[in-house]
């Protein structure tokens, strides 16, 4: 027996803690989907109902649906990703995507075939349940987590916790709009201030005794009109978690304006209240919660410490054979865990996008590289494996070379965001999509992840102004629109500069329309112009932040500076001389907007 054998039989599966699934939601679904195609419900009942089941409306076709699969703390395990590869061949495209929320995705699946998907995930303890609709959205947990040297305390517990205890709970059934949280590890690596609840862990001292709470940030989030976050108080024990959370979507619930959908998120309540009135009717209602309910509502948070499988090393490199560009991956893909000796790696999809077979991939090497047995989605469309030892890493790498999972950057600007846009978004006026792998693969020809001067920066798409793709809280975003030259249309994104959504939250600055076929080399040309001015020391980020806040020292000093070098880039040919240019990435025919209801506004 080789060593590959034993070494594969003595590391058994690891087992979901928690089982999402309730399988007779299936049926349910089935049910009710013939009662819609007989007539006997509303179009809007049926809608609501879809929705609140996981099941989005696609592009400008009915009969189709995009099933989300929630993945609460983004942890997903081996065997769940082979019954995603298989349900993605069987009912989908033969691929999946995952969001920027920690979901998986299946696209143009058949609205008759959305149960039986359901069923098949009940079976591995998977749910699409409230991952859409007016409820309690994916609880989102950073990928590092657990592993990042700069956090407190992990929260993954508190994340899993929270999800179980609001999936499918009476409070959160009819909110007047979709609602978040966001747990992450330090300032860092995390959205705390661009959601409905986010949380940062911080240990307080408190008569000699550390003890467990959080930083809570209350009323962020993007959109057609986005704001950051405000903080709660300087600190919450862990103990008012549950009773903070409660007390939050109570106040939302009562008070969320439910008649305009265009202004019906918690932020906007936030905004047209005034915070500290805000503040102050969460602080009375949390009393409240706490006094009527504290002796039977408990967040029921496991602190079991985390079992790893021990390690055997599987011969198969000998120091000589390393794969090429591993350096390269190595240096833009992984992170140096707070343990010892392992390492976090960030695995590059493009968009999202992944194959049924790379799905397989993804479980395999989940049960032979990873110590904790399974692997987590991250913020930005990629999959984290942890607790791989770093004389692994090479190896790792191989294998995922042999299915193309090994593009490199993963970690840097070269990783773009992209939403679904026009693919799949009946909002959509572009293919942020396209535009965002078109991107990654410019730059890793360039081999602008080796560059130390873009590794902090990040490029985000989303094709309408709705912050699906995050523009607003980027080094660079775009967010799609339309242009026009007589009679003759053209993709155009809008581009803003700045943003960014670590301790310094910002939104980004908008600066001016650029054509979707000139996107590139506009962003090309902005890299160029920060060589040429930067000091000594300075990254893309803090330059461009220094430009938006006006504290620039260089001969580029304004944004005005940045859009007088880039207005050649605005000017349109004619249609005759570039018919390319009046085409969309993704497309063969002239552009025009077309959009449909969309299910997803904010």
């Amino acid at each position: 027996m080789s060593l590959s054998t034993i070494t594969k039989q003595s590391r058994e599966t690891r087992k979901p803690k928690v089982n999402w699934a309730r399988i007779e939601e299936a049926g349910h679904f089935a049910d009710t989907v013939k009662q819609f195609r007989q007539g006997k419900l509303e179009p809007d009942l049926f809608r609501r109902f879809r929705l609140q089941n996981g099941a989005y409306g696609t592009r400008m076709a009915d009969d189709y649906a995009m099933v989300r699969i929630k993945l609460p703390a983004g942890e997903v395990y081996p065997h769940q990703l082979e019954r995603l590869a298989t349900l993605s061949e069987q009912y989908s495209i033969g691929s999946a995507h995952v969001s920027t929320r920690q979901n998986m995705q299946l696209h143009w699946v058949i609205l008759e075939d959305v149960s039986e998907i359901m069923r098949s995930l009940a079976e591995v303890g998977l749910t699409s349940r409230e991952a859409c609709g007016n409820a309690v959205r994916n609880v989102m947990c950073s990928p590092l987590a657990g592993v990042c040297a700069a956090e407190e305390f992990d929260v993954t517990p508190y994340a899993i916790a929270t999800a179980k205890f609001f999936l499918r709970n009476p409070l959160n059934q009819s909110l007047p709009r979709k609602f978040k949280f966001n747990f992450t590890c330090c300032e860092k690596h995390g959205m705390a201030r661009m959601v409905d609840v986010g949380l940062i862990p911080q240990i307080k001292t408190i008569n000699g005794q550390a003890r467990r709470g959080f930083k809570i940030f209350l009323g962020g989030g993007l959109g057609n009109k986005s704001f950051v976050g405000h903080q709660l108080e300087d600190w919450t024990p862990e103990e008012d978690l549950l009773y903070t959370s409660i007390a939050t979507i109570r106040i939302f619930d009562r008070l969320g304006d439910r008649k305009h959908m265009e202004r019906n998120r918690m932020r906007y309540l936030v905004d047209s209240m005034g915070w500290e009135q805000f503040q102050s009717l969460v602080l009375k209602e949390r009393a409240l919660v706490r006094i009527a309910q504290s002796v039977i509502v408990k967040l029921s948070v496991d602190q079991t410490p985390q079992k790893l499988e021990s390690h055997i090393r599987i011969s198969g490199f000998d120091g000589k054979s390393i794969p090429d560009g591993f350096s390269r991956w190595r240096k833009g893909n992984t992170f140096a865990q707070k343990q010892p000796g392992y390492h976090s790696v960030s695995i590059t999809l493009e968009a999202g996008d992944i194959t049924a077979s790379q799905l397989r991939t993804m479980a395999e090497v989940s049960r032979e590289f990873s110590a904790e047995g399974y692997a987590r989605t991250g913020f930005v469309q990629d999959i984290y494996l942890r607790y791989v030892s770093e004389s692994d890493l090479p190896r790792l790498y191989s294998k995922l070379l042999e299915v193309g999972l090994a593009n490199p950057g993963s970690l840097t600007m070269v990783h773009p965001i992209g939403c679904s846009g026009t693919t799949s978004c009946n909002l959509a006026l572009t293919n942020s999509h396209r535009l965002a792998k078109e991107i990654q693969r410019k730059f890793i020809e360039l081999k602008l992840d080796e560059d130390d001067d873009l590794r902090e920066s990040s490029i985000k798409i989303s094709g309408c102004p709705n912050s699906c793709g995050q523009h607003e809280i980027a080094t660079l975003g775009f967010f799609g629109g339309g242009g026009r030259v007589g009679k003759d249309m053209y993709p155009v994104y809008q581009i803003s500069l700045g943003g960014r959504s670590d301790g310094e939250t910002m939104l980004g600055a908008n600066l001016m329309r650029i054509p979707a076929k000139r996107v590139i080399p506009a962003t090309l040309k902005l890299i160029e112009i920060f060589k040429a001015n930067k000091k000594p020391g300075e990254d893309f980020k803090s330059w461009i932040h220094k430009v938006v806040t006006g504290h620039a020292d260089s001969q580029v000093k304004t944004l005005d500076d940045i859009k007088k070098i880039l207005l050649p880039f605005t000017e349109a040919p004619s249609i005759e001389q570039d018919k390319d240019f009046y085409a969309d990435y993704g497309s063969d025919s002239s552009y025009h907007t077309r959009t449909g209801k969309g299910e997803c506004a904010a």
